[in-house]
């Protein structure tokens, strides 16, 4: 393939190896392993398992680097021949004046060498080679700094297009048209030759750039010397030519007139013809100051040029000057990874325009070589190479004081395949090496992006290198196997021949490239690999290699050598030794010092020294030999480890002297090796003397310890094959194995297949000992012997051969024997016994017991276990089902039949199985019958159950299911004789035991007639207390039916009592009887109930005195001057109340905000009638008032009560409720009967009739439709207050007497009846009547008895009016009712308007309902068919009202809580149902509500909200 061709072809892979993670273990020993394939390639690509994984240990964040750049199509060797003959010609025109321009054919520039080539015309031929070349260091290698001036620039502006000649240029230049003429240069149509613009140097007034590469020297004796210029005599040169205010051509004759030296002028004289005749045509060179006639060149110039002009001789020299060494100059930006990685992915992505994981690889490679071999682009790249991993870091972790390693750190720093341990690794060579030697023992790392090349080149000591990509993407290799390197030498010489003639050792400098299929059409083996990140590339000794990465990646890389090596190792100093290239470090140093210490040395390693150490003694002898030849005898120690490397190499080889070294008393500066003893010095052979490192004596000795070290392992060997092949007819014994065993591990012998065997036989052989002493210690342990895995009697035979076969001798082989005949003894035994059957049960048990202590399974062991293993199932079963013994059960039962299952059959195992399947059977046909009585919803009566229980009986297993029926058919008959007990008694049962009762009867799967009959008793019981409560409690009071039965015993602390009402409206307080001090065994006994009631009536009536007396000498809120004390009473809200809106409890005395309880209403007629009350009888109107903590009921009326106590009656059952309402109603008629004695007393009856009277008085007057305002009357004269003359009448006043008014009973007028009444205020005076103190005070004590009675008794409200017309009216109280009354009217509105906006929500949701309005005026009993009924319509109101009052708070004033005000009279109902709600409707008319018990009265006291 011709090189440069667009189509690359890949060269065949390298192998690829895996290794198991048992390979991976032993890195050198592996690639040991695969070096015979692998070398075959040269280099090799290993796949670490995939949990291989090291962590990437670079500080990311303090790498920092300055890369080399890299010029692709200078790395080419053609390449870059083919550039510097460029050069050349590019030079040759620029000297001469003129521009170089390379021609397009076919649209590719023409390649000028290969036509040369093809010419066979090399113009420019250096006739001498540079002898002197000095070829770089090793630390030197790859850079090689190029000349400042270099030719980049030049090639660059060659490649760019410049407009060609045209006729008018040729005309103008002589020198061009002369050149279409004569032979002098190309004469090919478009070359692009044009002379420098003359314009522009006229212009220029500093004179023209004339760069000079000729300098005149003049020496001493006379004689003018032509050398290269140097930069700095370029630059003087220009310095000086710049300042000359002249034209170039008129510097000759300037040049003439200044020197006087007579010498000087003769030499003007042309160099052709030697004449100085003619001076105007006399040109001279401003190279080298010769003189030429314009006549005399060749071609003839037809008058003096301007500008620079050269001499033939100094054109030739110029252009003949060899090039400067090649090399890569350092980038001069400075990157970390980060900055280097977004540069290479930005050029790459770029370049191929796409993403840059999305190029492929092939393309890359193709790519690459298209620009190497390219001499019109010219791509440069950086690379990042030769990192010092000591100054930076190494990728791998290092185990080093700088920072603590994690585990998983810790694991990868000590690991082989860690480029930081492999060079000094126990096997390797390069570990007895104590200098850090960079890029050999020490890694180095290489940032690469994308065309970024290494050069072809082979390792320093043609050493192994190994090569990890830690990140990032493939790096693509090229390997030539070490038989193929001097061919690949010989192409490339051959194929480049000037780049060698310059720099001999140029494929040491890494800076050359030559196209792999170049190589494989000359003959070369290639092959090519793509590493991968995470992979390993092996190169082996003398195996040239190159490559380029595909893309930002970072690898890193290190040298090693193995014992193998040790023979390249010596081949590559002879050949470092004819290149004249010095060494890393000395060949010679290292074999010696490996062999001063032979027991340190790897057995493998020993062996390739020992032979190494032989060949070099035997060179050493030859070579001293020949100095002592010479005459040279003198001689002195020196220890050459200690001497710099740069103080003992050779002056002519470069080699790195250290066994000896020849040197030189007069010229101590130099030194040289013994294959160069004729080029030291020119001095004396007695003035030469030789530097050793050993004496002659000293070589055998070190050679015989390695020889020992060497061949101990074959000594060691053969007392092992002896050993273990028994060739001598002794078994070893196991001690002597062991000695073996651990002579190879002191000595450190390799891990060959006899050591193997060593160790398999020695395992192997412990392994049967210590079987064999378990084998005896069993059978001393007898009975106790620990339970284990048995051996067969096959094993043990086979185990005793296995022992007789071994190569070691073991005593324990007897006890195995003996082992073997006991157990054969006893084989021949359990045969007879099992021949004899039926035998007895002890026999067959103590031959099973004996075989056990053997600890060797027999065969006829496992029948004797069968045999007894069926007696005793046997007998288990026939001790089951004994008649005397205790019932099995279920599970006792199934798990014989399983057990039966294993047994050994037979007959009567049979027969056994047969019966328990049948009796299972049938057990568990019982056991079913039995669970679904005892789950089934229809209960069975006793007698059923009995005759169930009575016939399982007769079944001899134990069944739970029969059991728990049994039990339950117990307590069922315990439970019967209970009620009967609690029937037949002395009293009726209380409720809680026949509660109990039906609960345990509930309970029970047994049908019980007698259960039925509790539960009525209990449903009755329940529903008359439900009556009982709808009658007496308040809508969700907080008190229990049983509280306000009984009397409050603590009434007289207001602190007990106020925190007691506070905790049963939180639901904190849950006792029923504490106040009366009963238990619950104590309200079972009615006796114990009447006597803690009567107890309690006493201590209510003193303790309700003590709170008044108490609460009378609180300040009044009323008063301006009240402050909030400790005496000062306190509102239900817990607020002091005071100012306007405070009223006063008729009964303890207290006060309260009138917004935060329930309040009466003035007037209780709804409409007017000849029996309501006149406007002005104050003394009817309804001001008593009572807080919620002393009125905790509905109070109703006593016929009521007594209807409740008739039911009671008729209950078979005895309720703490209903003794507690018995005594309530004894109290009350007790006090009805005293409160109509003194109401008929002659007093009080003369008091009534006045009061009448003066209501009839009242009631006669004239009502006009205006009432007119009146005077108050004085206070003294209670005739006229009484006078009807005086007194207005109102029509059509309607007054609802509810404390709870609902929106459709406030007639439009209400609001003005409530200003009317504001406005008679100042009109009423009193008192009416006057009381004596001692009609008074009895009167007063009555009161106070009947305000603390739950029930509602008319002579209350008759003694009340009486009181009442005895004192003056209260106007503070009535104006404050007035105002509460106007701010509930008010709120009345509001909910009135929200329930109207439900009812048309509901309507045009087409919800057919009621009417919300007149579902609200109908009474509760009405709209209600039952308790259940009740209940929930209650819950609906309740719910109802919470909303309207959610929604009135946003349209008026606040409202007052539900009302517990004064007591009223109840409307006419049955006895049973409970008093209605004030505001279910208007107030009956006084005729009816009238009892029938009562005394003439005027009127009944109006209705207050419960």
């Amino acid at each position: 393939m011709e090189p440069g061709s667009d189509d690359f072809l890949p060269p065949p892979e390298c192998p690829v190896f895996e290794p198991s993670w048992a390979e991976f273990r032993d890195p050198l020993g592996y690639i040991a392993k695969i070096r015979p394939i692998a070398e075959k390639s040269g280099i090799c690509k290993i796949r670490p398992p995939a949990d291989w994984q090291p962590p990437f240990a670079v500080e990311v964040d303090n790498f920092r680097f300055t890369p080399r750049i890299q010029r692709l199509n200078e790395l080419e060797a053609q390449t870059r021949v083919k550039l510097n003959y460029l050069d050349q010609i590019a030079k040759f025109w620029e000297i001469q004046g003129s521009s170089l321009k390379i021609p397009n054919v076919e649209r590719r520039i023409l390649d000028l060498y290969s036509l040369s080539k093809q010419c066979n015309t090399r113009p420019f031929d250096n006739e001498e080679k540079d002898k002197e070349y000095k070829p770089h260091s090793i630390p030197l290698r790859q850079s090689v700094q190029p000349s400042k001036f270099n030719s980049y620039g030049r090639r660059a502006k060659r490649l760019q297009p410049d407009p060609e000649p045209t006729e008018e240029d040729i005309e103008k230049n002589p020198e061009l048209k002369k050149l279409q003429i004569y032979g002098a240069g190309p004469k090919m149509m478009g070359l692009g030759l044009m002379a420098k613009d003359k314009t522009l140097r006229k212009k220029d007034k500093e004179g023209p750039e004339c760069p000079p590469t000729v300098v005149v020297k003049e020496e001493s004796g006379g004689d003018m010397k032509v050398e290269s210029a140097s930069p700095k005599t370029f630059i003087e040169s220009k310095e000086e030519l710049s300042h000359s205010p002249e034209p170039c051509t008129k510097m000759t004759m300037r040049l003439r007139r200044n020197h006087s030296n007579a010498q000087f002028i003769e030499s003007y004289v042309c160099r052709m013809c030697s004449r100085g005749d003619e001076d105007d045509k006399l040109l001279l060179c401003d190279g080298c100051d010769d003189n030429y006639h314009i006549f005399c060149l060749l071609p003839p110039l037809p008058e003096i040029p301007k500008g620079v002009w050269r001499c033939p001789k100094c054109v030739m020299a110029e252009c003949k000057r060899p090039p400067e060494a090649f090399g890569f100059e350092q980038a001069t930006r400075e990157y970390t990874l980060q900055s280097f990685g977004e540069m290479a992915d930005s050029f790459k992505a770029d370049y191929f325009n796409m993403p840059v994981h999305m190029v492929p690889t092939e393309l890359v490679e193709k790519e690459f070589w298209r620009l190497v071999n390219s001499i019109e682009e010219d791509v440069t790249v950086e690379y990042g190479a030769d990192i010092h991993s000591k100054e930076f870091g190494s990728g791998f972790p290092v185990c080093d004081s700088k920072r603590h390693l994690t585990p998983e750190e810790e694991e990868y720093a000590t690991s082989g395949w860690n480029l930081n341990v492999m060079p000094v690794l126990e096997q390797s060579v390069l570990c007895h090496i104590n200098a850090d030697i960079s890029g050999m023992k020490v890694p180095w790392l290489y940032v690469g992006m994308v065309f970024s090349a290494f050069c072809w080149h082979i390792e320093d000591h043609w050493s192994y290198s190994i090569n990890y990509l830690h990140w990032g993407e493939p790096k693509t290799w090229y390997g030539v196997p070490s038989l193929a390197a001097e061919h690949l030498e010989e192409v490339m010489k051959k194929l480049t021949p000037e780049l060698f003639d310059s720099q001999p050792d140029l494929l040491h400098q890494l800076v050359t490239l030559m196209n792999p299929n170049t190589l494989m059409s000359h003959g070369v083996p290639v092959v090519r690999t793509n590493q991968c990140a995470g992979e390993f590339v092996i190169t082996f000794p003398r195996a040239y290699h190159s490559g380029f990465n595909q893309g930002y990646n970072f690898a890193e890389a290190v040298n090693f050598c193995t014992a193998d090596w040790l023979p390249a190792g010596r081949q590559c100093i002879e050949h470092y030794r004819r290149l004249r290239r010095y060494c890393v470090f000395s060949h010679e140093e290292l074999i010696c010092k490996m062999a001063a210490c032979p027991e340190k040395l790897d057995l493998n390693l020993a062996a390739a020294v020992h032979k190494e150490m032989f060949i070099m003694v035997q060179e050493e002898r030859r070579l001293r030999k020949a100095l002592l030849e010479k005459g040279i005898t003198e001689a002195e120690r020196e220890a050459f480890e200690l001497l710099p490397d740069d103080e003992r190499q050779c002056i002519k080889c470069k080699t790195t002297c250290f066994l000896s070294a020849l040197a030189c008393y007069d010229c101590p500066d130099g030194l040289v090796c013994l294959s160069h003893i004729n080029d030291l010095c020119k001095c004396s052979s007695s003035r030469q003397y030789l530097r050793y490192r050993y004496t002659l004596d000293e070589l055998p000795a070190m050679l015989h310890k390695l020889k020992v070290r060497a061949e101990s392992f074959d000594t060691w060997a053969n007392k092992v094959r002896v050993a273990l092949e028994v060739e001598d007819g002794r078994k070893r014994s196991l001690e002597e194995l062991r000695a073996l065993e651990s002579e190879a591990r002191e000595r450190r012998f390799p891990n060959s297949e006899l050591l193997q065997r060593l160790k398999s036989c020695l395992s192997e052989a412990e392994a049967c000992v210590s079987q064999a002493l378990g084998l005896v210690s069993g059978q001393e342990a007898g009975p106790h012997r620990v339970a284990g895995p048995q051996m067969t009697l096959a094993e043990l035979q086979a185990f005793l051969d296995q022992m007789n076969n071994l190569p070691c001798a073991m005593h324990q082989i007897g006890d195995v024997k003996g082992i073997l005949e006991q157990v054969e003894a006893y084989q021949a035994e359990a045969r007879e016994a099992l021949a004899s059957l039926p035998s007895s049960p002890g026999l067959l048990q103590s031959l099973l017991e004996r075989g056990r202590q053997l600890g060797v399974e027999v065969p006829e062991a496992q029948q004797l276990q069968r045999q007894v293993e069926q007696a005793r199932w046997l007998d288990e079963v026939k001790r089951t089902l004994a008649p005397s013994a205790r019932r099995g059960t279920l599970a006792v039962m199934r798990g014989l039949l399983v057990a039966g299952a294993s047994v050994a059959p037979s007959s009567a195992v049979d027969k056994a199985r047969a019966e328990l399947q049948e009796l299972l059977t049938i057990a568990e046909r019982w056991e079913e019958k039995a669970h679904l009585c005892l789950e089934a919803r229809q209960k069975h009566p006793p007698a059923t159950l009995e005759a169930i229980i009575h016939e399982a009986e007769n079944i001899p297993v134990h069944l739970p299911n029969i059991q728990a029926l049994k039990e339950a058919l117990a307590k069922a008959r315990a439970w019967i004789a209970d009620v009967d007990e609690i029937q037949n008694g002395d009293h009726y049962p209380c409720l809680d035991d026949l509660e109990g009762l039906v609960a345990v009867g509930r309970d029970l799967p047994v049908g019980l007639e007698e259960l039925r009959q509790l539960e009525l008793q209990v449903l009755t019981a329940h529903s008359w207390r439900e009556k009982a409560s709808k009658t007496f409690l308040k809508k969700n009071s907080c008190y229990t039916l049983l509280e306000v039965l009984c009397p409050c015993a603590d009434a007289g602390s207001d602190s007990t009592k106020r925190s007691r009402w506070m905790e049963k409206e939180l639901g904190l307080y849950k006792s029923d009887t504490e106040l009366l001090g009963l238990s619950a065994q104590d309200l079972r006994d009615p006796g114990s109930v009447i006597v803690a009631f009567k107890e309690g009536e006493q201590k209510e009536k003193e303790g309700i005195l003590q709170l008044r007396r108490t609460n009378s000498a609180k300040p009044s809120p009323l008063a301006s001057s009240t402050t909030a004390s400790s005496a000062t009473s306190i509102c239900v809200c817990g607020q002091v109340p005071a100012g306007v809106g405070a009223l006063q409890c008729d009964l303890c005395q207290d006060w309260f905000h009138g917004r935060c309880v329930s309040v009466p209403r003035l007037l209780s007629s709804p409409r007017p009638s000849p029996t309501s009350p006149p406007l002005l009888a104050w003394w009817e109107w309804d001001t008593k008032f009572l807080c919620p903590l002393c009125m905790r009921s509905r109070r109703p009326r006593l016929e009521t009560i007594l209807a409740l106590l008739v039911a009671l009656q008729r209950l078979p059952v005895r309720l703490p409720e209903g003794e507690a309402l018995q005594c309530l109603t004894e109290r009350a008629i007790s006090w009805q009967g005293r409160a109509r004695q003194a109401l008929a007393s002659e007093d009080v009856t003369a008091l009534l009739g006045r009061l009448a009277e003066l209501r009839q008085r009242l009631q006669a007057e004239p009502r006009p439709e205006e009432p007119p305002t009146y005077p108050s009357a004085p206070a003294s004269d209670p005739l006229r207050e009484g006078s009807g003359k005086d007194m207005p009448k109102v029509q059509g006043l309607l007054e609802n007497g509810d404390s709870v008014t609902s929106p459709e009973k406030v007639a439009p007028g209400e609001g003005s009846d409530l200003e009317l009444l504001s406005s008679l205020l100042p009109q009423l005076t009193g008192p009416m009547l006057e009381l004596p103190e001692a009609t008074r005070a009895p009167l007063e004590e009555l009161m106070l008895e009947g305000d603390l009675l739950e029930v509602t008794l008319d002579e209350n409200h008759s003694i009340w009016q009486l009181l009442q017309a005895g004192q003056p009216p209260d106007l503070e109280r009535i104006r404050t009712l007035l105002e509460l009354e106007k701010a509930e009217r008010h709120g009345s509105r509001a909910r009135g308007r929200a329930l109207e906006r439900r009812r048309r929500r509901k309507v045009d949701r087409g919800g057919e309902g009621d009417d919300p309005v007149r579902e609200e005026l109908e009474p509760k009993r009405v709209r209600s068919s039952g308790p259940e009924a009740e209940e929930a319509q209650e819950a609906q109101e309740a719910q109802e009202e919470e909303e309207l009052e959610e929604e009135a708070v946003a349209e008026g004033p606040a409202q007052p809580l539900p009302s517990t005000g004064s007591p009223s009279t109840q409307g006419s109902q049955d006895g049973l149902e409970p008093a209605p709600e004030a505001s279910s409707g208007p107030s009956a008319p006084f005729s009816i509500l009238t009892p029938q018990l009562h005394v003439p009265c005027p009127q009944q006291p109006p209705q207050q909200q419960s």
